[in-house]
């Protein structure tokens, strides 16, 4: 009972910070549902604490310290939560449990927490390359946590998924500009900035001018590009997690669609999904056409 409370508050978060990514929704298999709001609910809070503003920027750096050195403890445990236990204890519960029943490699879990930690002292990124390297260690790990929760072990599936998780994450990036840059960080790289000649005073004025609509355009059109080299994941596997990864697709691209219908004024308001768009996300996802035959390699099946 101790360990299934565990997991049960591990869905309750999930459930309700959802963003891009696929969180234990009704279409992921059943028996994946709790490894994967583990590894999100572990993530998430790890997240939050590189947010904190009531924490100085070494008491974020303790936190995140303390977030690995449990998180290396509890590889290694069996331990259920102790009577009392907080949410932080059952976090660590089941995501142990999910580590040792799924294999899953630790390093993608610390290359999480190594982008949560940038994110206290780094606020611009110069140019994509920067970018593309803290969305390997931000994004690319769920995907490929998700893949191995589910079995699947091939570097053609993984490949896929950094590409789609990279999409995700930069579509984040431009969808929360307005609300990034009110917490001082801009993820737009300087090099993109500086060759449509945007201002950020034209920021901290709520403004979006033609400059930043045009570098946001282009940020855009490469985030679709990395979204279709991707885009084979969604045939790649079998069974329901195919779908829940087919609709991760479909709704990061319709996110994208929203910023461009909305002339990329992200001050007006945030574009994200709502009520409204299901009923075409339903029929994208029943009218979806295989990008690729053929599927890749399953390993032993999760526990």
């Amino acid at each position: 009972m101790a360990i299934d409370d565990a997991y049960a508050t591990c869905l309750r978060i999930a459930r309700d910070h959802y963003e891009n990514f696929p969180v234990a929704s009704w279409l992921l298999p059943a028996r994946m549902r709790p490894h994967v709001a583990a590894v999100y609910a572990f993530a998430r809070t790890a997240d939050d604490f590189a947010d904190e503003d009531g924490y100085s920027v070494d008491e974020r750096h303790r936190r995140l310290d303390d977030w690995l050195a449990r998180l290396r403890a509890a590889v290694g445990s069996a331990a259920v939560p102790p009577a009392g236990a907080t949410d932080e204890d059952r976090i660590f519960a089941a995501l142990g449990r999910t580590v040792r029943a799924c294999d899953l490699p630790v390093g993608l879990l610390e290359d999480l927490v190594s982008a949560f930690r940038q994110d206290i002292t780094v606020h611009r990124y110069r140019d994509w390359d920067q970018l593309l390297d803290y969305c390997r260690r931000s994004a690319n790990p769920v995907g490929r946590l998700v893949l191995r929760i589910g079995g699947w072990r091939d570097d053609r599936i993984d490949a896929a998924s950094d590409a789609v998780c990279t999409a995700l994450q930069l579509t984040n990036f431009w969808q929360d500009l307005a609300i990034d840059w009110r917490r001082g960080r801009l993820y737009l790289p300087e090099s993109e900035r500086d060759a449509a000649g945007a201002a950020e005073a034209d920021l901290d004025a709520g403004r979006m001018t033609p400059p930043w609509r045009a570098a946001l355009a282009r940020a855009v059109g490469r985030t679709r590009e990395s979204f279709e080299r991707g885009r084979v994941i969604g045939d790649a596997v079998d069974g329901r997690l195919r779908y829940e990864l087919r609709a991760t697709w479909l709704g990061g691209m319709r996110i994208l669609e929203r910023l461009e219908q909305s002339g990329f004024d992200v001050f007006a308001r945030r574009p994200a999904l709502g009520p409204a768009d299901a009923p075409l996300l339903a029929w994208r996802l029943a009218a979806w056409r295989r990008a690729a035959p053929g599927a890749g390699r399953r390993a032993a099946p999760i526990l």
